[in-house]
């Protein structure tokens, strides 16, 4: 229990805006010290366990939460009191994740990493929820929501046939950090600004001092 103790995140607020986070982490953590039979129906854990976890739920509850259940010394009384009292909180947060996801397009961000970073938020929320976001669902946002003007790059990416998410984020994190460099080389040192390379600036000198000495002979 003692590395149990020792995994943090965050506490469950008063509000319970982060229950459906905290009820993931709580159910990862008590598995993880094989406790994750105390918050389960028809349990045949030890009272030593139930202990247990409720000293690890408990400790990972906002203050004014721990102070109403103080009376509560079963886990999963207290997990099903919690589970009655912001469970709601999925028909909240399950819109607004399905109204972001309907209006996320990829040309809509400055850079891919951006992007990426708002479709796993999203998504997250949703398989929090119940929703089902597969691979498919993924691919064919990117793919679908390209500006216009990238629509033969579109073409050519859904013609490599990619059945991941990932292959295709990585490709095109790729690809922007290689157009990025190209721009930094463009703005640097514009076209036809270009100094002669030193070797042949060189062969010049030379070419110089050897036809002015053919004219002393």
């Amino acid at each position: 229990m003692a590395n149990l103790a020792k995994l943090k995140f965050a506490a469950l607020n008063i509000t319970g805006n982060n229950y459906l986070t905290w009820v993931l982490d709580t159910k990862i953590h008590l598995e993880a010290g094989n406790l994750g039979d105390t918050i389960r129906e028809e349990s045949s854990s030890s009272s030593q366990d139930r202990a247990k976890a409720m000293t690890f739920i408990r400790r990972h509850l906002d203050k004014a939460i721990k102070s109403e259940y103080l009376t509560v010394e079963d886990p999963l009384a207290l997990w099903n009191a919690l589970r009655n009292r912001y469970n709601h909180q999925t028909t909240v947060i399950l819109p607004r994740a399905r109204y972001d996801w309907t209006h996320l397009r990829i040309q809509d961000f400055k850079s891919v990493a951006e992007y990426n970073f708002a479709l796993f938020r999203i998504t997250s929320q949703m398989k929090l929820c119940g929703d089902i976001i597969t691979e498919e669902h993924m691919l064919e946002k990117t793919l679908s929501t390209f500006h216009a003007s990238n629509v033969l790059l579109q073409q050519q990416y859904r013609a490599r046939g990619y059945t991941e998410y990932n292959q295709l984020i990585s490709v095109l994190l790729v690809a922007e950090q290689n157009n990025e460099l190209l721009m930094k080389n463009h703005h640097s040192r514009p076209i036809g600004s270009a100094p002669f390379p030193e070797v042949n600036a060189a062969s010049f000198e030379v070419n110089a001092i050897s036809s002015g000495g053919d004219n002393h002979k």
